[in-house]
């Protein structure tokens, strides 16, 4: 089976940042195959034996905790749930870089729609199955929900613009 897996941060401190040849390798030496990266923001597509994604995740977390000195979360989709997930871009005729998923690893409600509306401006969002969309309608570091957008305030999980989205599922496909 095929899946996606996303580093939370690629930054390890000290000025120190992954290599994704270095991820890669740590895939590969936990018996992942055909291990892949796009762009060098910890974007890597593997093939494994079909195990549940929280599996998956706390495998990578281990191993990169124990290769890099630092824990740092990642998120794990299978190649399905990506592609869905990249067609139910609810802003296609965004532009790609100013559109953001934040993927959960547990699925946000409601709920979360009504913090972020309390610093939405010029931004306009979406909850589809439990991950958010923004579309920033302009630069995302200029806008305030950044400051929300949070793992304390919104639970785990790692933002990728929706070229990088579209990127990922073309690997896929």
């Amino acid at each position: 089976m095929i899946y996606v897996a996303l580093l939370h941060s690629i930054v390890l401190g000290g000025g120190r940042r992954v290599i994704m040849a270095d991820l890669r390798a740590m895939a590969e030496g936990l018996g992942f195959r055909n291990c892949r990266t796009l762009v060098s923001t910890g974007n890597l597509v593997f093939e494994a034996e079909e195990s549940p994604a929280g599996d998956i995740e706390r495998v990578l977390e281990e191993a990169f905790e124990q290769r890099f000195g630092r824990h740092v979360d990642f998120i794990v989709r299978s190649s399905d749930d990506w592609l869905k997930l990249a067609a139910k871009n609810p802003f296609p005729n965004g532009n790609g870089a100013d559109v953001c998923l934040r993927v959960m690893r547990a699925p946000l409600d409601g709920s979360a729609v009504g913090l972020l509306e309390k610093y939405r401006d010029r931004e306009t969002i979406a909850i589809v199955d439990g991950d958010l969309w923004v579309d920033f309608g302009g630069k995302p570091s200029e806008s305030r929900l950044l400051s929300v957008m949070t793992t304390k305030k919104l639970g785990i999980g790692t933002f990728r613009n929706a070229n990088t989205v579209n990127g990922i599922a073309e690997m896929l496909r």
